[in-house]
This record gives C-alpha cells, structure tokens and sequence, in this order.
C-alpha cells in the first residue's frame, strides 16, 4: 500500500468515527495567503522533498511558511506503523530516495535558514530505522549550509540496535523524540511504541552528548489528567531532558482518536509554571504549540537559558 491507494489511512477505514467537541475561539488560525508561504511551498516542491507540516495537517502551517521556517520529514511520506492521533499517510514505504540528503542541504542553504528541523516517519521496514538517512542529512546540511543549526525529531529507533548512536554522533544541535501522550494512554494512542522506551531513548542521547540538547513533547486533550501529565515531566526530567512542548491534540479525521476536551489557556500556563519548577531549561506550552513550532526562534532561548542556568551556582548541565 501506498500513498498513491485512495486509501490515505487503511487500516481505520472500518473503525467508527470518533465525535469530537466544537473548537473554542483559541485555537482557530487563519488560513495562509501571504506570498511567502506559496515561495515557501514551491521551494519544498522544487527540491522534491516532503513536510511534516503539510503531512500531519499542522494547524501552524501558514504563520511558519510565511515565516520561511519548514520542517522536512525524510524517508517517504509514508509510515509504517498507524498512530491513533497521526496524519501521515500509512502502508508500504518506498525504496529510501539517496538525493534525499543533498536536497535536505540544498534547501537549507536556499532558504537561508538559521534552524533547521528533520523529521521523518517511522521505518520499522529499515534495518536501521532510517538512522543512517538522517545523519547524512545532518552532512549535507552542514556542509551546505554551515551557519544552520539542525534539529532531529526522530522515531524510536525500537529494535534498531545502534541507529540511536549513529544519529548522536552526527552531533545535532537538538535531539527530540516526543512521547506523545500518557504511558495509560500508549495502547491506544500510540500503540506500535512503549513510553519506558521512549523514555529511555532520550536518556540514553542525554548520556552520550551531554552537551546536546534534549527535548520531547506531549498533547494533550486526549484524556490523560493532570497528575498523568505532572509524572510524564517528572519522568522527562529524570531523563536530563532540557526543553518540553506542550499542546493540544487536534484531530485530524473522525477516523482519529476523538478529542476529550480542549484545554484552556490558562491549563497550559499552569503546566508551563509547573514544568519550569521541575527544572525543565524551557517549556512551550500553549494550546497552538507543537514541536516544531518557533524551532528557530526557540534554540536561540534555550542557549541563553543555559548560560544562566551555567552562571548560577553550582549548576549543572
């Protein structure tokens, strides 16, 4: 199965359709009109590469593009596994594209970024999981385009031994890997992963690049409560993650997972104060947030954050 099959998420075809409640005035965005936006789509179409942005229906889309800011998603726009809360298009992969790594660098250098995300979809096809992919575009970026920091938004790389090792050595400016949800929640929302894995990931990428930053990010919404998200930034901490998102779970289709509720504002200024208390260096938390959302914008404060958190008295990284 392919992208090309009618069929943009076959395996939730038969399901029912999952009501969700009205969306609240906070969380609608205007649609893209600005003429950066459209030179920023075709610089992604000139370079034949895809976007999580697009892919996963990213309410963010127009105010990022109109800002030059993208986030590529490498290894095909289709996934293998079918996450109850994801846009991307599941089925069958095709052969991993070998250019993949020279357009990432192209683009980087054509845009003139100064922060650039990878992400990719799952491969649990792939011996490596796709780790191999992402270093070499971490190479061309750097090669081609120097000045721009990179970020990896990787997959769990679960029963992948070594492909966790080889996207560290890369050396990206951020590791993220985002939990998603609650562990209570994992069967449904996230079956194909394992939180304590997940977990462990970005404990073990903390471990052998200290100096990396680390992030990763949850929705919400989805019907965890308030002590579930608490334990998940306790666990985060515990993993030496430096930089937690926050945001509310929109759903993509009615085959999706339903929305529970929408959290307000306020909620996500709690959750803010709350983490920032635990030790997190920075925490996006607002009900448009996603993990990409002001990347570029955001490394930058999370430098700074560190060189007050260095200055202080016997800090620690």
């Amino acid at each position: 199965m392919t992208k090309t099959s009618s069929l943009r998420h076959p395996e939730k075809a038969h399901k029912p359709a999952n009501q969700s409640p009205r969306k609240p005035p906070w969380i609608r965005v205007k649609a893209p009109t600005s003429r950066t936006f459209g030179e920023t789509r075709q610089i992604v179409r000139d370079h034949g590469l895809h976007t999580v942005c697009e892919e996963a229906a990213c309410p963010n889309i127009g105010e990022c593009w109109s800002r030059r800011h993208a986030t590529v998603m490498i290894l095909g726009d289709v996934c293998t596994r079918a996450c109850a809360f994801c846009n991307v298009a599941t089925g069958r992969p095709d052969a991993v594209n070998p250019h993949e790594p020279e357009n990432v660098g192209r683009m980087a250098a054509e845009m003139g970024l100064k922060h650039m995300v990878i992400t990719s979809v799952d491969r649990d096809d792939l011996d490596d999981g796709g780790a191999d992919q992402f270093v070499h575009c971490i190479e061309r970026v750097r090669a081609l385009s120097p000045a721009t920091t990179v970020e990896v938004l990787v997959p769990d790389f679960r029963g992948k031994d070594g492909a966790l090792e080889a996207v560290v050595a890369a050396a990206p400016d951020v590791f993220n890997h985002n939990l998603e949800t609650v562990p209570r929640l994992y069967p449904a929302i996230r079956p194909g992963a394992r939180y304590d894995h997940s977990v462990g990931l970005l404990g073990r990428a903390k471990a052998l690049d200290p100096g990396a930053f680390t992030k990763s990010g949850i929705m919400v919404g989805l019907g965890e409560d308030r002590s579930e998200v608490l334990q998940v930034m306790d666990d985060l901490r515990s993993a030496g993650v430096d930089f937690l998102t926050i945001g509310q779970y929109l759903q993509p289709t009615p085959k999706h997972a339903g929305v529970a509720r929408f959290v307000t504002p306020d909620e996500f200024d709690d959750y803010r104060r709350l983490a920032l208390a635990r030790g997190f260096l920075m925490v996006a938390s607002s009900p448009l947030t996603r993990s990409s959302y002001h990347a570029d914008r955001d490394f930058d404060e999370l430098r700074r954050a560190r060189q007050v958190r260095l200055a202080e008295p016997q800090a620690a990284l």
